[in-house]
């Protein structure tokens, strides 16, 4: 019988990062995946366009879970989660990154005793933020701990946490090797936004240390105002962002902020292709930028992804200019999901 994999994602960096693993998943004899959508991101703009865009299979099970607080959201996803997972008798659960849809994959997992694998284990930003959090934890419930760098697995020995660590790469690069010539035919977003390659910054937010406290917000929508001053800011607005802008009252306006609504993981990268530098707080976005030869503002106080400000690519919005650019060989050559699933059909 092939290795049975059951997958939980539910955000839209996970869709991202496990687009390459289910497409090594598919080509493999002796390994199926199940996937299971919670519904943490929901609306067509940041879901359904994701899983057109990048090949993923329509998910088995959709639990349309989203809002709420973070426990109020994580305990309903366990909820739905436990009889999916106790149905389907998988061999082992698969779960990518940081989000609620992690937390609660990784707590059903244990609770069954199925063994349960994290993919971007042992990063840290070392701050109470509920994705380090999130992190931490599943960490300590999982049977495989898949590290993208050196870093993470340094951050795992550290804490105590030896077996089963395995430094794969960086299933983000993966996805950016398999969709950027795909890219640069299929959207026509400079084109639509009236933009120029090179001249034009990308920008995201939607951090809870951004969105959640009036001041936060302010802060950074009046960084990006500024930035928009000298070189225009294109800005997909997460709809945490939106809400939260209203909420407080936050105008959006400003000359040289150019606000759209949220786009295609095509559209992200002909953006990303085209920027002159980038402005987030989104970890995946800070290594897609390095991965884009574009110089990225973090919009955090830290990072997980200390090898881009080593690598002086990246640096903290508050904190010291870049550091002298060099290349960043951990992230590996593309094949971290071969490495994944080569482990999973070995020893799930």
């Amino acid at each position: 019988m092939p290795v049975k994999i059951l997958t939980v994602v539910g955000a839209r960096p996970q869709f991202i990062k496990a687009a390459p693993v289910t497409s090594a998943i598919t080509a493999r004899a002796g390994i199926e995946e199940l996937l299971v959508h919670t519904g943490q991101h929901f609306d067509g703009e940041m879901s359904d366009v994701f899983f057109d865009e990048l090949g993923i299979p329509a998910p088995h099970h959709n639990l349309n879970i989203h809002g709420g607080g973070h426990g109020e959201m994580t305990g309903r996803m366990m909820i739905a989660l436990e009889p999916v997972m106790a149905e389907e008798k998988p061999d082992a659960v698969l779960v990518y990154g940081d989000t609620n849809s992690t937390l609660a994959g990784a707590l059903v997992a244990a609770k069954l005793e199925v063994p349960f694998a994290h993919v971007e284990a042992g990063l840290r930003a070392f701050q109470p933020i509920p994705e380090e959090i999130n992190r931490v934890v599943a960490d300590r419930l999982s049977r495989w701990l898949f590290c993208p760098t050196e870093a993470s697995v340094k951050n795992l020995f550290e804490e105590g946490v030896k077996a089963n660590v395995h430094r794969v790469g960086d299933v983000m690069y993966d996805a950016v090797l398999r969709v950027r010539e795909r890219a640069k035919q299929k959207s026509d977003i400079l084109k639509r936004l009236e933009l120029e390659s090179g001249e034009f910054r990308l920008a995201t937010v939607h951090r809870a240390e951004n969105t959640d406290i009036a001041e936060s917000l302010s802060k950074v929508l009046n960084y990006l105002k500024d930035a928009g001053r000298e070189l225009p800011v294109v800005l997909p607005l997460h709809p945490r962002t939106r809400k939260a802008a209203r909420k407080f009252e936050q105008s959006l306006e400003s000359e040289g902020l150019i606000v759209t609504d949220p786009v295609g993981y095509l559209d992200m990268a002909a953006l990303l292709d085209g920027c002159s530098s980038v402005m987030t707080d989104s970890g995946g976005l800070q290594k897609e930028a390095y991965f884009y030869g574009k110089p990225c503002v973090t919009l955090r106080d830290a990072t997980e992804w200390v090898e881009t400000v080593d690598a002086g690519w990246n640096r903290l919005w508050r904190g010291a200019d870049y550091l002298p650019r060099k290349t960043i060989a951990e992230y590996g050559d593309g094949d971290a999901a071969e490495k994944i699933v080569d482990i999973l059909i070995k020893e799930a």
